[in-house]
């Protein structure tokens, strides 16, 4: 199945969620919820190192700081979704994903191209989650969680486009597009493994 060229523009990711996904995340939604919840709780954490290792940079700490309190709002409501359906908040399993793409991060050299590799994994991930968010707001069966992941689905979004920004405020933006691409490049191989489980969020 093809992504929008609207969803293509935003995103730029090149391999979709395969649809089926979504019929997985609905039979085990409260495995779905937990793996969120462990993912917002991340989102947060992560902004909060990215500000103390960079905390020369004026912009990226007055930008990230209000990120920091939205994701971690956004844990506490999928754990006040939980609690309303009676289910439970499981243990934090290994992400695969996430670790994958760590891996491609560079290690030593310069301090900037470091800098670029970290926010350009945070706006990978962004628009990943938003891509599946999309995904639950317009595939599950229950009108009450569409809604619920279409409100993430939008911030999501914004985040995503806040990392890119970030990283065209320090680094020449003809650099960032170019490692952009190979981080694209990059993930849709993550995905081509993975996808087959389609068991998590992100």
């Amino acid at each position: 199945m093809e992504l929008s060229e609207h969803t293509k523009s935003i995103l730029g990711l090149e391999l979709p969620t395969d649809p089926r996904w979504v019929d997985l995340a609905n039979i085990s939604l409260e495995a779905i919820l937990t793996d969120h919840a462990y993912c917002e709780q991340k989102a947060a954490t992560t902004c909060i190192t990215l500000i103390q290792r960079y905390s020369d940079r004026e912009k990226l700490v007055t930008e990230l700081a209000p990120i920091v309190t939205e994701e971690w709002g956004h844990f506490r409501l999928v754990l006040n979704e939980l609690k309303k359906r009676k289910l439970k908040l499981g243990k934090q399993r290994k992400d695969e994903y996430v670790n994958k793409l760590i891996g491609f991060q560079k290690k030593g050299g310069h301090p900037e191209e470091r800098l670029l590799d970290h926010l350009l994994t945070m706006a990978l991930i962004e628009a990943r989650s938003c891509e599946r968010f999309k995904r639950l707001s317009e595939g599950l069966p229950d009108a009450y969680m569409r809604n619920f992941y279409r409100r993430f689905m939008e911030s999501e979004a914004g985040h995503y486009t806040l990392f890119i920004d970030l990283a065209e405020t320090y680094l020449d933006k003809e650099k960032v597009r170019k490692r952009w691409k190979e981080w694209l490049a990059y993930e849709t191989e993550i995905m081509k493994e993975i996808e087959v489980r389609g068991d998590r969020i992100h």
